[in-house]
């Protein structure tokens, strides 16, 4: 059985840009919490993940975190590559906009950065994320993720902008999605 390609034929995922994730959880179990009168209520596991998802930029110093939002049974989350230079991508879409704090440090004069792409992001996040709760709850290397991911080229400021909304809206819609669909 072959496996369906879901990636952009020939587009290069480390280039400058902005771009919308959704990762979701092995058979959609709800691992992460459990949503309250419309809020998300992170349990343990949702920490991990959203500890996890902070300290990307001190691994990875050509991202920057946008919005995101730990969901019961999923991960959205926008994150943008910077390499620092003009590679071709759409360094213009959301210029001025103010990501999502993380705590970082400066990362070291001297280094030379490696030009890591969106599926290198995603791998670190899946991967770290699923070895802390998975030594938390004694069952390594039980699989925490779905295999695959869902991306998204955010193009323009409209869906930026568009993008955010939803990602904010997803809890309080939680209940009105009887399939829990997790693409926009």
């Amino acid at each position: 059985m072959h496996r369906k390609a879901i990636r952009l034929k020939g587009y290069d995922y480390s280039r400058n840009g902005l771009y919308y994730i959704t990762i979701c959880t092995k058979d959609r179990k709800c691992l992460f919490g459990e949503i309250k009168d419309g809020k998300m209520q992170k349990n343990e596991y949702g920490e991990i993940l959203e500890s996890v998802w902070n300290g990307l930029p001190s691994h990875y110093t050509n991202i920057v975190l946008h919005e995101h939002i730990v969901m019961p049974d999923h991960f959205h989350a926008i994150i943008q590559i910077d390499n620092g230079r003009d590679d071709g991508g759409n360094a213009s879409v959301g210029d001025g906009l103010k990501p999502s704090p993380t705590d970082t440090q400066p990362p070291d004069p001297g280094m030379q950065p490696t030009k890591h792409g969106l599926t290198e992001f995603v791998r670190a996040l899946k991967t770290f994320s699923a070895r802390k709760i998975n030594e938390l709850r004694h069952t390594q290397g039980t699989p925490v993720w779905q295999r695959n991911y869902y991306e998204h080229i955010i193009r323009n400021d409209d869906e930026y902008y568009r993008t955010v909304n939803y990602i904010k809206e997803n809890p309080a819609k939680w209940n009105d999605d009887d399939g829990k669909s997790v693409v926009m």
